[in-house]
């Protein structure tokens, strides 16, 4: 048997794994932005207003963080927070510095990718959405 056969049943479960860590560290970056915790220190966060950029970025991670992280709706919420990091990234990085390394916009281009990814991907086997199409089954 080949490595990439022996591999491939796990590709479902690994795919689950990776949104629910992208969807936690998603979901901390907005909780960040929305309730102040965890606090980054040297890192003030303003008081949360849902008008402004940061505070419209923080409910969309937060609220997106939740969904992927428990695979409910995950294509929708997937492609907002793809699109929404890449928002992020050539409004608050690009603008820097063409390189990713120097304008510290690696996290938001790997999470704008994870994203997009999982809008085409799924959710993987272990998932609300994945456990809601086998009861309709």
């Amino acid at each position: 048997m080949s490595l990439a056969a022996s591999l491939s049943p796990w590709a479902p479960r690994t795919l689950s794994l990776l949104r629910v860590i992208a969807g936690l560290v998603f979901f901390v970056a907005g909780s960040m932005k929305v309730f102040g915790y965890p606090e980054m220190p040297g890192y003030p966060m303003p008081p949360f207003d849902p008008t402004s950029l940061v505070g419209a970025a923080g409910l969309i991670e937060t609220i997106g963080g939740i969904l992927i992280t428990l695979g409910l709706f995950t294509r929708c919420a997937a492609f907002i927070c793809s699109g929404q990091m890449a928002f992020a990234y050539f409004i608050g990085h690009a603008a820097q510095s063409f390189w990713p390394n120097v304008n510290n916009g690696i996290p938001a281009l790997l999470l704008c990718f994870i994203f997009f990814h999982l809008v085409f991907a799924g959710p993987g086997s272990f998932s609300v959405d994945a456990l809601l199409a086998r009861r309709r089954a």
